[in-house]
């Protein structure tokens, strides 16, 4: 019975973000914030079907999503802020765009178990390579430059007072923590490299949108390839998704300037396996048996580690890579562990 009631509040939950994906993908959330409307009234503004515009809006009702004055739809109390306020703290409409994301994949990773095959990253297609960048966001846009670089006070200081200082940011998807270190530090270059073209269009997007294109460059390539001198690298949330890790912080010790660091943020899990676990580590393990794991199988890895990358682990890499002290740094954040290389 447990375990019953247990998916069948799962499946509903599931049930649910698919809807939601539905109401963020057709525009249909942000017509209702602009005012209280009808199914008709919506329909007619978001171009849609009167008869599905009905029954979506009864549903979003019957969840507790929108309330309802007659025949008329309103938005929840902080409704928008989690599903339409994107980079705001809040943020979290990114939900139903991870569960359709990896929906749509699992039957590929279901015959991947039999092959041992892996599934490209850019397979995955837009609603994973948004939802990362889209759930990742707001803590670039409200604690990278405010809270975590700043615990670091030399890194800090080296990037307010020198002039010209170079930031390589390794992994960068679609640009969004570039793009703060840009806007935080007026005086930098940065450049962002990552492996996925699409994830690199999106990010040069930004830049320009930021008004840093001038000081914020990106390429498409791999990270244990890449080259010039810098006085910080930063891997947020990337390191576990390379094949060769190792040789990634190996390359990036050799484009440290002197006196430079290597500044990692990755995922927050125990030290070592424990069963069951928490549930931010359930959801890790889910996205790595469903996505980060076979996204690196595609790479033909050294090294195909999976979303659960334990602090033991990571420092065992850089001591690897030729880091005599590397040090996990105390930053309080739900999701990521960060850590400090010299």
């Amino acid at each position: 019975m447990t375990f019953s009631e247990r998916f069948l509040h799962a499946l509903i939950g599931a049930a649910e973000l698919f809807t939601i994906e539905v109401g963020r993908d057709l525009g249909l959330y942000a017509a209702l914030r602009d005012q209280p409307r009808t199914a008709a009234a919506l329909a007619k503004t978001t171009e849609i079907d009167e008869r599905y515009a009905r029954e979506w809006l009864e549903q979003q009702a019957a969840a507790g999503l929108l309330t309802v004055n007659g025949d008329t739809f309103t938005l929840a109390p902080g409704l928008d802020e989690v599903l339409l306020d994107e980079g705001g703290p809040d943020y979290l409409g990114t939900a139903g765009e991870f569960a359709v994301g990896l929906a749509l994949l699992t039957p590929r990773v279901i015959a991947a178990f039999k092959t041992g095959e892996g599934i490209s990253y850019a397979d995955y297609g837009r609603h994973i390579r948004h939802g990362i960048a889209a759930f990742n966001r707001p803590m670039f846009d409200h604690l990278l430059t405010t809270a975590w670089l700043p615990s670091v006070p030399d890194v800090e200081t080296r990037l307010r007072a020198n002039p010209g200082a170079r930031v390589l940011d390794l992994g960068c998807g679609t640009g969004h923590s570039s793009v703060a270190l840009a806007l935080a530090y007026p005086a930098i270059t940065v450049r962002g490299i990552d492996l996925d073209e699409a994830s690199i269009a999106a990010a040069r997007t930004a830049a320009a949108q930021a008004g840093v294109a001038d000081r914020v460059s990106f390429a498409v390539g791999d990270a244990a390839e890449a080259a010039g001198t810098y006085d910080l690298v930063t891997i947020f949330e990337a390191l576990h998704d390379m094949g060769d890790p190792v040789g990634v912080l190996r390359r990036a010790r050799q484009l440290l300037a002197a006196g430079g660091s290597v500044f990692i943020g990755d995922e927050r899990v125990a030290d070592e396996f424990t069963a069951p676990a928490g549930e931010i580590e359930r959801l890790q393990y889910a996205f790595s048996v469903l996505h980060c794991l076979p996204a690196t199988r595609a790479e033909k890895p050294v090294i195909a580690n999976g979303t659960i990358l334990r602090a033991p682990t990571l420092l065992g890499w850089a001591r690897e890579a030729g880091y005599e002290s590397p040090e996990a740094l105390d930053i309080e954040n739900e999701f990521w562990r960060f850590y400090r290389l010299r």
